[in-house]
């Protein structure tokens, strides 16, 4: 089983060489993969607006520039977004950046995208919420293409590219990995219709997860495909939203035995939230790089 960690954004209080630092040790730890969250913005409560998920000053660094940045300092991690809100962005923009970030990065990118849940983030790009699944499994398509053709002609409800070309080609081509997040039947079909894998996060239980998957494979049969060609990717706990959750990480057992239980239901990733290594206690760059390499070391004796 192969090891992410969801880069924490809140390194970039102690500076950018800090950043940099720990994106490094992330590769010398031994980690597969170095994640990162997208948002743009963030919405407050206002008397139309619910809550949103979490806290709207929470920082959160771009995650295209930022991964840029990360692969200048390491040489074979990878490199992934978990997950970019596809549609609230301009694909052809997208195909382009991942493409240039693929190119630079010598073949490291695994693009992980989700149709995201605040609409208000959408109005400030000047998106629409409402169609965004149908524009997201446009989009794919269209990334695809751009990736793997020479000359570019799509014809989409949404979006539209005659006589196009765009090179140079991702390293990857077509082939670059799409995994699609998200937990509903809609994004469920997608990843079996449309994607490489799944990257599983907000789930509630192991039975909700075994169902999940359930719907990805039914649905991959009902139209052909093999079930087995799609990865599998959960994150070890869902990202911490209350105080209750904020004591996972400190418990190294607790870590390594969720990371056995996850190989043990046959996922092909795990990843590992490092911004709830930093609230479980580890309160400094040079603190999470201990914890992380801590926690790899102990997860690679257990499973491999």
């Amino acid at each position: 089983m192969k090891l992410s960690v969801d880069f924490p954004s809140v390194a970039f209080r102690e500076g950018p060489e800090k950043v940099l630092a720990l994106g490094a040790a992330i590769e010398q730890a031994g980690y597969d993969e170095i994640a990162v969250f997208d948002h743009v913005v963030m919405g407050y409560e206002t008397e139309t607006r619910d809550r949103p998920i979490y806290p709207p000053q929470m920082p959160i660094l771009e995650a295209i520039v930022l991964l840029a940045q990360l692969a200048v300092v390491t040489e074979t991690v990878g490199l992934a977004t978990e997950v970019l809100v596809l549609p609230q962005r301009q694909p052809t923009l997208v195909a382009k950046q991942v493409s240039t970030l693929d190119t630079l990065s010598g073949g490291r990118v695994r693009l992980g995208i989700g149709v995201g849940w605040q609409e208000s983030e959408y109005e400030a790009l000047g998106e629409d919420f409402s169609n965004r699944g149908r524009r997201m499994d446009e989009a794919i398509r269209l990334l695809r293409s751009y990736w793997g053709d020479d000359r570019i002609d799509f014809d989409g409800d949404h979006y539209t590219a005659t006589a196009m070309a765009m090179e140079p080609k991702p390293p990857q081509g077509w082939d670059l990995p799409l995994w699609i997040g998200g937990g509903s039947t809609a994004a469920l079909h997608r990843v079996a219709e449309l994607g490489d894998g799944w990257m599983g996060t907000a789930v509630a239980s192991d039975e909700q997860a075994t169902a999940m998957v359930a719907t990805i494979h039914d649905r991959a049969r009902a139209i052909g495909r093999d079930p087995a060609e799609i990865g599998l990717q959960m994150m070890l706990q869902p990202p911490p939203r209350s105080t209750g959750d904020k004591a996972f990480y400190a418990d190294h057992d607790q870590v390594v035995a969720r990371a056995t239980t996850i190989a043990e239901m046959g996922y092909d990733w795990a990843s590992l939230n490092a911004t709830a290594i930093f609230q479980a206690g580890a309160r400094s760059v040079d603190a999470m790089i201990d914890q992380l390499a801590s926690i790899h070391g102990k997860i690679r004796a257990a499973v491999g």
